[in-house]
């Protein structure tokens, strides 16, 4: 960091504060609202300070006058059902999504008042590429460009940080100044596509943001799991029926591993295939994707493959909650179902963490040049 005060942020729809932790302690958050009144819950057991700036409601009812100062960044992670694929592909016109509009309307307010924050991030599922034939995506970026901003996305799977494979796009936006070029493995194919199929006008304010890639992660979905004896286990009926569940393929990993002996622990999610419910299974130690208890696919479930004899159970919060990257000090719900509420719907703390260090903050901070060089 290269001033003494703290960059400043405002963050729309922000859940329990996991795009706040991510951000970390270099940055001062000036103004945060949800709607969800079990998240605003949460996000004020976290921080002590929400009384301050946290608002609790629709962001279609604030106006540029409840968003004191003016802020370096505003960060976006806007309702994705109607993006994704388990959604109903509603796109931005969707009844969930369309909470996007709400918050454009307040950075359009605050450029009239001279206050735009110099970047934007927008968060979302990777629908957000391809929703409409890729006409939501061109909309988004027109929005953008419409008021000075240059803009570039990433697609960036959590599965570099923690034992979960998360994609999610991040559209980072830049108002004024230069901005540095260059390759990234974040450019990943449905981004290049997206960006193919912009107009050539918005293709001059496209950026190849030069984000550098992690260290190569060195944990796995069962260091992250609670003691045997302190989990609830389904029964042995549960379990047979769970495998009855799985296809030939599926059935084959776990009947291999109860052949090859010692400890395995996979993740189950049941989905719908050709008209029939099916488990499949994982066992490379990673999670698949944390939902929400009431959509998409349905709550994940572990599959303990121990010395031959197979048990299961249902993944607890607090170990989906470090899926996330929160340390065991963040306060979730009481009940499990409220906890997984919560984090399914939040961002990867160390995805963010990530963004921040090396694009944010050089961004914000830093001569340019440095940042290419990385």
């Amino acid at each position: 960091m290269t001033r003494k005060s703290p960059l400043t942020f405002y963050e729309f729809f922000a859940g329990g504060g996991m795009a706040r932790l991510g951000l970390g302690e270099n940055w001062r958050c000036l103004f945060a609202n949800d709607f969800d009144p079990l998240k605003a819950a949460t996000y004020r057991a976290n921080f002590s300070d929400a009384a301050e700036h946290f608002h609790q409601g629709d962001v279609w009812a604030l106006t540029p006058a409840n968003l004191p100062g003016a802020a370096d960044l505003a960060w976006a992670s806007s309702p994705c059902q109607d993006f994704s694929l388990a959604g109903n592909r509603a796109g931005l016109a969707g009844g969930r999504s369309s909470a996007f509009f709400g918050f454009w309307r307040l950075i359009e307010g605050l450029a009239a008042d001279g206050r735009a924050p110099r970047v934007l991030v927008i968060e979302n599922v990777g629908g957000l590429l391809t929703s409409h034939g890729g006409r939501d995506f061109t909309a988004l970026c027109g929005a953008l460009a419409a008021q000075g901003y240059r803009f570039g996305a990433l697609e960036i799977d959590a599965v570099h940080f923690t034992p979960q494979s998360r994609p999610r796009v991040f559209v980072v936006a830049v108002r004024d100044g230069a901005a540095p070029q260059g390759a990234s493995e974040f450019h990943t194919r449905a981004v290049k596509a997206a960006h193919e199929r912009l107009p050539d006008a918005l293709k001059a304010c496209w950026i190849w943001w030069p984000l550098r890639a992690p260290e190569q992660r060195n944990i796995d979905l069962a260091a992250l799991l609670e003691p045997d004896s302190d989990c609830r286990w389904r029964s042995a009926a549960q379990t047979r029926a769970l495998l009855e569940m799985m296809d030939t393929r599926n059935r084959a990993k776990v009947e291999a591993l109860v052949s090859v002996g010692g400890r395995h622990a996979g993740a189950v999610f049941r989905r719908m295939r050709a008209g029939a419910q099916r488990a499949e299974v994982r066992f490379d130690g990673v999670a698949g994707c944390l939902r929400t208890p009431r959509g998409g696919s349905s709550r994940q479930l572990l599959l303990i493959v121990d010395e031959g004899k197979t048990k299961s159970r249902w993944l607890m919060a607090r170990e989906g909650a470090r899926l996330m990257g929160l340390s065991d000090d963040y306060r979730l719900p009481n009940a499990q179902s409220p906890g997984l509420h919560v984090i399914g719907d939040g961002v990867v703390v160390p995805v963010v963490r990530h963004l921040a260090q090396h694009l944010l903050e050089p961004l914000l901070l830093a001569p340019i040049q440095t940042m290419a060089a990385e």
